[in-house]
């Protein structure tokens, strides 16, 4: 049960309604549709950092569901595990990510291995990203990748801390796909 109310489309306030519009729109916007004022720089951001951009989709995910994992928010593992399988990932690629295989058992390339330090470094500790992880991943990563990643592990940490501190809910479709595939 979520600690905060989600919305519908009938006790969102009226400049929250568009985002209503095709239907359910998934407790992130049910959560902040309660701001609206929040929820329109809120979702551009986001849509910005952890949409298409110079680097691939399966970078950007690979950055989403291990910041996910490491931030230990539920509702993004979930909903992440389902967009990796939707993008390509492999079953054990995505239990890499989670932490249920080792990692370089799953990723054989030295470019995803480097990415994954460099995600870790971001979202599993504090402070600066030392120094032997950036030339790893500058070695295989143009500048431009590494700050638009960067971003995008920001953001999901955003997300993250949205989605937990509210204790947002997984949606019954998703949780029925994830235990089809092993995940839950």
């Amino acid at each position: 049960m979520s600690r905060t109310q989600l919305l519908d489309a009938d006790q969102a306030p009226i400049t929250a309604q568009p985002y209503f519009a095709d239907g359910d729109p998934g407790p992130i916007v049910a959560a902040l549709a309660t701001v609206p004022e929040l929820l329109g720089p809120t979702l551009n951001f986001v849509g910005a950092a952890l949409g298409p951009g110079s680097v691939t989709t399966r970078a950007k995910e690979l950055a989403i569901l291990r910041t996910s994992v490491l931030q230990g928010c539920r509702y993004c593992i979930h909903a992440h595990t389902a967009v990796a399988l939707d993008v390509g990932l492999s079953t054990d690629e995505i239990r890499a990510l989670r932490g249920d295989i080792a990692l370089e058992d799953a990723f054989p390339e030295v470019s995803e291995q480097t990415l994954i330090g460099w995600i870790d470094a971001l979202a599993g500790a504090t402070g600066a990203v030392p120094d032997d992880v950036w030339i790893a991943a500058r070695a295989h990563w143009p500048e431009h990748a590494l700050v638009e990643l960067t971003v995008t592990v920001g953001a999901t940490m955003l997300l993250n801390r949205l989605a937990t501190g509210l204790d947002l809910p997984t949606s019954d479709q998703v949780t029925a796909r994830l235990r089809t595939e092993g995940f839950v």
